[in-house]
């Protein structure tokens, strides 16, 4: 009997009112040692056993993600990518590879700015060192907004590409005529006079015309479609005048 009892041995609770065996007694022990050595949340990763980053502590951005510092944008979208997918589930890896790539980013961004002010700033001087006829000559542009030049370099394209469907018909001269009519209205908006704005765009005119004839004889025949005469590609040129005449001067 004092084997038998040793050997499975029963223990009373005062909390169950009855008698507990010795496997139901263990579950109790083991149920009570848990509760009373709590694990922090914080000392594991959501994802369970996911892997932690090795380069937390690092310092340089660069260094942190694996890349060099003359790093392509593919390579370093590529380094953080491959990273994120190797440490998915562990927060604090994650929000390491996002703040190194994040700040890469910034770094590139302000060193671009830096670059296009201080070739701003370069331009600015040449143009100051430049001699007084070539100052006096940029006085007479400006750089209008994009969306204007879009819109009139569509125009003219138009007017080119109308002149080259009715090449066979006859030649160009109502659109050159029309093209010439939408230049002196474009300049007179800015300049607020109509007589300069016809001189402007008659001298445009003239001076394409007088290009073409020049150039278009000496573009070797095989570059050219056959159907085009020299009348055409001369009207051509002078749509390019035109543009640039109605576009970029004051």
């Amino acid at each position: 009997m004092a084997s038998l009892s040793v050997a499975a041995p029963n223990f009373t609770t005062p909390f169950l009112g009855k008698k507990l065996n010795f496997r139901e007694n263990s579950k109790l022990q083991t149920c009570c040692s848990f509760l009373r050595s709590p694990r922090c949340a914080a000392d594991t990763s959501y994802g369970g056993n996911a892997p932690k980053f090795p380069r937390l502590s690092v310092w340089d951005p660069y260094k942190r993600l694996g890349v060099n510092y003359d790093a392509s944008e593919e390579e370093i979208w590529g380094s953080r990518n491959f990273l994120l997918q190797q440490y998915a589930g562990h927060e604090r890896s994650e929000e390491s590879i996002e703040a190194a790539f994040e700040k890469i980013l910034m770094t590139s961004f302000q060193q671009r700015k830096k670059t296009k002010i201080n070739l701003k700033s370069r331009l600015k001087n040449k143009v100051e060192e430049s001699p007084p006829w070539v100052k006096n000559l940029l006085n007479f542009v400006e750089l209008p907004p994009t969306e204007v030049i879009f819109r009139r370099l569509f125009l003219f394209a138009f007017m080119g590409g109308w002149s080259i469907m009715n090449s066979a018909e006859g030649g160009p001269a109502f659109q050159v005529a029309v093209s010439l009519a939408a230049c002196i209205y474009f300049l007179n908006e800015k300049t607020k006079s109509l007589a300069r704005a016809s001189i402007y765009g008659l001298g445009a005119l003239v001076s394409g015309w007088v290009c073409g004839s020049i150039l278009v004889p000496n573009i070797p025949s095989m570059l050219l479609h056959p159907t085009w005469t020299l009348e055409l590609v001369t009207s051509l040129v002078v749509y390019l005048f035109l543009f640039l005449a109605c576009t970029f001067l004051k």
